[in-house]
């Protein structure tokens, strides 16, 4: 059970921000909170590595964690850090940091958690 809120945790401060939301928290709260989400997303969260095999048309599987690191190979982890400053690799840095859905669905909660808080 420690393992699985270890790696997950990010999850429960998702749910927390969306309640901070819709019951209107302070905004310390939120600001907290998705800065909470943001970190998670981009740094802790369990996924694929992504990064462009030697072949230059297959992507690494190996695991890794948050949307922006590599996988245990040092040269990965230079890889998407160079995907993420080169502008000219924009392209081969959306197809590595989110190869699929579960990707793709961890970068729309770090974008949600940073996005303006709604005024009713």
């Amino acid at each position: 059970m420690g393992e699985a809120v270890r790696l997950y945790w990010g999850y429960i401060a998702v749910a927390a921000l969306i309640v901070a939301w819709s019951q209107q928290w302070s905004l310390p709260t939120v600001v907290a909170l998705s800065i909470a989400v943001s970190v998670y997303a981009s740094f802790q969260v369990p996924v694929w590595c992504g990064a462009v095999n030697r072949d230059g048309r297959t992507y690494c599987r190996n695991n890794a964690y948050g949307v922006l690191m590599g996988c245990r190979n040092r040269q990965h982890r230079w890889q998407k850090l160079k995907m993420v400053v080169l502008r000219s690799k924009a392209g081969d840095l959306s197809r590595a940091v989110f190869p699929t859905a579960k990707e793709k669905f961890n970068a729309a909660l770090a974008v949600g958690a940073c996005s303006p808080r709604s005024q009713q």
